[in-house]
């Protein structure tokens, strides 16, 4: 069973709980919609330090389902952003400290949203590891934890299965990344553009790969960043494994230890984000724009884009410039 923690306190933004609810319930409906067999539900959980009602930072009231300590394991666990100073919330809240480092231990993903991060990083979590916070709260942060690796660049950031994210917008992306790990790349694009249908840009793709697809394997991260700045050419991937000393066999095994997807899907995923950037900023024909990503075939240009957008390249160029604006 697939369950989703959010945790509420005191001074919360409420959004930090509805907006990636919405966006899991949105991704349950459409995998239900386009898929025959059946899912688990996911376990939706919002848990106070003692079960009672908490008030918002604008008085508004959230009811809890339980406390925290009725939970005993939630596969991902999300902090909310806290309006102003947090170090009263974290003081009022001091549970939730061991039982975070108790899912830590038990292998539960943890997000912390804006000055939420401050909860992790008071429980040590975040010791020696990077991470971010609300740019306002930077020299605070900072200051109060001044062995945590402040990523002041980064509106995400990942060590292992903790996960920051500076803002609510972060937020939202980093929940999109999450459906894609539990759903597939099709329905996370489909959420993305039901959500954001004009295409927000919140971080550069290198904050994406740094915050997202972080792994010690310096060799392998070499390879990436190698298809990177040669994905439209026609990339061979057992000249890649000899440039690194590698058997082809070795290079496949070890590319997908390390980022979860085989070279060519990585290229695919590289290819097809470089396509939606130029449907968006540029005036190039689609045959043009495939041809610049690598694909001499039009048509399976458009059949792999369709996969991973969810639409065609004409419709989604539609789409993402629906709010443009011209003073002309």
């Amino acid at each position: 069973m697939t369950s989703i923690t959010f945790f509420l306190c005191e001074q919360m933004l409420a959004t930090s709980v509805a907006l990636p609810m919405e966006q899991f319930h949105a991704a349950e409906a459409m995998h239900k919609a386009a898929s025959r067999s059946k899912m688990v539900p996911i376990e939706f959980r919002l848990a106070s330090v003692n079960g009672k009602p908490v008030k918002t930072h604008t008085g508004m009231m959230l009811q809890p389902d339980c406390s925290i300590h009725d939970i005993e394991t939630s596969t991902i666990t999300y902090l909310p952003a806290l309006w102003r100073n947090p170090k009263s919330v974290i003081k009022n809240n001091q549970a939730v400290l061991p039982w975070l480092v108790n899912q830590k231990q038990r292998g539960g993903v943890i997000a912390g949203v804006g000055t939420g991060c401050c909860f992790m990083a008071e429980a040590g979590l975040l010791d020696f590891r990077p991470a971010t916070t609300h740019w306002y709260y930077f020299d605070k942060f900072a200051e109060s934890y001044p062995r945590v690796v402040l990523k002041r660049n980064h509106f995400i950031t990942r060590s292992d299965n903790l996960f920051c994210a500076a803002s609510v917008n972060s937020l939202a992306d980093l929940t999109v990344y999450f459906i894609e790990v539990f759903f597939g790349e099709s329905i996370a694009r489909h959420v993305e553009r039901h959500f954001f249908h004009e295409v927000r840009k919140a971080y550069p793709q290198v904050s994406i790969h740094e915050a997202l697809h972080a792994h010690p394997d310096e060799e392998i991260a070499q390879a990436q960043s190698w298809i990177q700045q040669n994905a439209h050419w026609d990339i061979q991937m057992s000249q890649i494994a000899k440039r690194l000393n590698m058997s082809l066999r070795t290079f496949n095994r070890r590319f997908k230890t390390a980022t979860n997807l085989t070279p060519l899907q990585y290229t695919q995923n590289v290819r097809m984000r470089t396509a939606g950037e130029l449907l968006h900023t540029s005036n190039l024909s689609i045959a043009e724009i495939a041809f610049r990503c690598g694909y001499q075939d039009l048509s399976h240009f458009t059949s792999l884009f369709k996969k991973y957008f969810g639409t065609t390249p004409s419709q989604y160029r539609t789409t993402v410039r629906a709010k443009l604006f011209s003073a002309e």
